[in-house]
């Protein structure tokens, strides 16, 4: 009788565990993703801004190349 109720116990505690630590995480286990993940370095935007900013391109190649780069932004699915 003192072993089930040890057992019983020991159930309750992990799963008690189990849910605090899904509750913790919002339910992602380690390796799990649930969507696309952000991008790794700086996009195409932030390089071409850089670029204006260094002086290596004029205003009116910026504008250009930014609404291209918005506009084929748009265009892909989600």
């Amino acid at each position: 009788m003192i072993l089930f109720l040890a057992l019983v116990v020991l159930v309750a505690i992990l799963v008690f565990r189990a849910l605090a630590h899904l509750g913790r995480h919002g339910g992602e286990h380690a390796g799990w993703h649930t969507g696309p993940q952000p991008p790794v370095g700086p996009t195409a935007e932030q390089i071409l801004a850089d670029r204006y900013a260094r002086g290596e391109i004029e205003d009116e190649e910026y504008q250009r190349r930014l609404a291209l780069l918005r506009s084929s932004r748009q265009g892909q699915a989600p």
